[in-house]
């Protein structure tokens, strides 16, 4: 089979696309066929092993993929060769085939097409598990989204208004700042502007930010909570930008304001009640149709480095996608 293979930690453009053998079947797995990948900046990361944690060498990267049961294991029931599914995995999604724990896939839901089932999980269950876990974002509520035009930002647009909040989509482009706001963005400010701050100030009528949701970090975090609300919550979600803030211990005190944060990865093992909660609202809302991921960029397998490109380079609007088979 194809499959993208990581030898070493480096940049994107020394990795090669390999001819390797299909992976085995252990109990209880599947062995999945690979419609389409979805590309996060963390696969990004990964591959430069500037991630957190490091894939043992050599790899595949990929986190979240869709596609077709090829085989399931003696001991798994409840799935059979053909069934369309959807899943997340550490790595090794951006191939022609994946094999992964039977639990660690879902039924894709009717009338949804591999290229969104391929970028749903790992964005919207952040974005939900940040609003209604961390922010506990009430109806009413004034909602910042940084970097709204990427996976995370889309997924807090959408999930805000369902929510009930008045969203406010923050973004570096004219184009991202449309996109938000045809994704139900109340209002779209630039924060690159010098002042932006009172742009923000005035839309929430002096009141400032309930919620921040924030992919972005850099200087733009620390001006973030600078505007936010009494009570406020600011969620960081991950450091787009490259670089890590500090934020001043005053501005807390100050601002009556919380700093927390989501790391995906480890919400499973660390609150299961929470993660199968957030989950089963998502696939309920995926499946009624009232959220509509949006897909952007789509790139064919040979193509895998330009995907990498485009999250590196923020000119994402909404998922990156590699679509594996046709």
């Amino acid at each position: 089979m194809k499959a993208v293979v990581v030898e070493t930690y480096t940049d994107i453009e020394q990795v090669a696309l390999q001819d390797i053998a299909v992976p085995p079947l252990p109990p209880g797995s599947v062995r999945v066929r690979v419609r389409a990948v979805g590309i996060g900046f963390v696969d990004g990361l990964k591959v430069q092993g500037r991630y957190q944690t490091k894939d043992p060498l050599p790899f595949i990267p990929g986190t979240e993929f869709a596609g077709e049961i090829d085989a399931a294991a003696d001991d798994v029931a409840a799935y059979q060769p053909g069934m369309a599914v959807m899943g997340m995995t550490r790595s090794g999604a951006l191939a022609e085939y994946v094999v992964v724990p039977a639990d660690a896939v879902t039924p894709l839901p009717d009338g949804v097409s591999p290229e969104v089932g391929a970028g749903f999980r790992a964005n919207y269950l952040t974005a939900h598990y940040a609003l209604t876990e961390r922010a506990r974002l009430a109806a009413g509520e004034q909602l910042l989204v940084l970097g709204a035009a990427g996976g995370v930002g889309s997924a807090a647009i959408q999930l805000g208004k369902i929510l009930g909040a008045r969203v406010i989509a923050a973004a570096s482009t004219a184009a991202k700042r449309d996109f938000a706001v045809g994704l139900g963005a109340d209002a779209a400010i630039d924060y690159t502007r010098t002042d932006w701050r009172d742009e923000l100030k005035a839309l929430t009528d002096g009141h400032g930010c309930d919620v921040i949701i924030d992919p972005v970090g850099g200087p733009v975090s620390i001006e973030a909570f600078r505007s936010i609300a009494w009570n406020g919550r600011h969620v960081v979600v991950g450091f787009a930008a490259g670089s890590i803030p500090a934020l001043p211990f005053n501005l807390p005190l100050l601002k009556g304001g919380v700093l927390t944060g989501v790391d995906l990865a480890q919400v499973p093992r660390r609150e299961p009640e929470a993660y199968r909660r957030v989950n089963a609202e998502l696939f309920r809302l995926l499946s009624e149709g009232r959220l509509q991921p949006p897909v952007g960029q789509v790139y064919d397998l040979a193509d895998f480095r330009e995907a990498f490109r485009t999250l590196a380079g923020r000119e994402a609007l909404g998922k990156v996608v590699v679509r594996v088979t046709a």
